[in-house]
């Protein structure tokens, strides 16, 4: 039987392998269908792909090349606050709505999708065929549209479209370490309510809300890896759920409840 969490005892996470570097305009749901099939990993019900939101971005040319960043005075002042390149500093400004927290070394910033990331996710790691010293990637503009639009076109080509999930990698506070939580979701209940469900002796529960697609996303994370793996892509078979879509936009807490900002 299904716990609480909608989980059945056992599941299985499989790697996609064999699907290289991406490039600007690639039809990046062309090289996972095809990943796939060559792994003989058709996609069934329940099934959810997840991908990280690295190569969705490259797919998407959000690349930017800190050279051609244009930095003014407010940025300056907030790079020698934290002693950051000026560059990467001017797109954090821009890519976000809000500066978190800003000190030597650490700037945390709220991204215009609402997630709060260290460097408002710019990212420098990891960018193969496009690592430059002057090159860095932004998010995708609208992750759940990103993820919504992957999982279309992957319908056009397999027999069964999975839930997508795009995944990042974030900093927690007052906990050490990186956790992969979900930026963008489709086909899929982002969070799961269970507020006056009973508990196992029948207590109504007031605040249980699960956060279903981050638990996805982190248990993906435990293949995908944070370094020279190369496994950008994992398919999560044997998923249970019973709650309708909710996109990744759903696990971000408003800003009037959020007592840590």
């Amino acid at each position: 039987m299904p716990n609480i969490f909608g989980l059945p005892p056992m599941l299985d996470i499989v790697p996609i392998t064999g699907i290289g570097e991406i490039a600007p305009g690639c039809d990046l749901a062309a090289v996972l269908a095809d990943a796939l099939i060559a792994i003989g990993c058709a996609p069934g019900p329940g099934d959810v792909l997840v991908v990280t939101s690295k190569i969705v971005s490259k797919a998407e040319g959000r690349v930017a090349v800190l050279d051609e960043v244009v930095v003014d005075d407010a940025a300056a002042d907030l790079a020698a606050r934290t002693r950051k390149d000026p560059r990467l500093v001017a797109l954090v400004q821009d890519e976000a709505t809000r500066i978190v927290r800003a000190v030597p070394h650490v700037l945390i910033a709220c991204h215009r999708t609402g997630h709060v990331m260290a460097n408002a996710g710019i990212d420098q790691s990891n960018l193969g065929d496009q690592a430059d010293a002057d090159t860095v990637l932004l998010l995708p503009q609208d992750p759940d549209a990103s993820a919504h639009a992957l999982r279309e076109r992957l319908a056009a080509r397999l027999s069964h479209a999975p839930a997508v999930v795009l995944s990042d990698s974030f900093g927690r506070p007052w906990r050490m370490g990186v956790v992969n939580v979900a930026i963008g979701a489709a086909g899929l209940p982002s969070l799961i309510d269970h507020r006056g469900a009973p508990d196992r002796n029948g207590r109504p529960m007031a605040v249980t809300q699960v956060a279903f697609a981050d638990l996805v996303a982190s248990a993906a994370g435990l293949v995908m890896g944070e370094g020279a793996q190369g496994i950008p892509a994992v398919l999560i078979r044997g998923l249970e759920w019973d709650a309708p879509d909710r996109p990744a936009a759903a696990l971000v807490r408003p800003i009037e409840e959020d007592l840590f900002q």
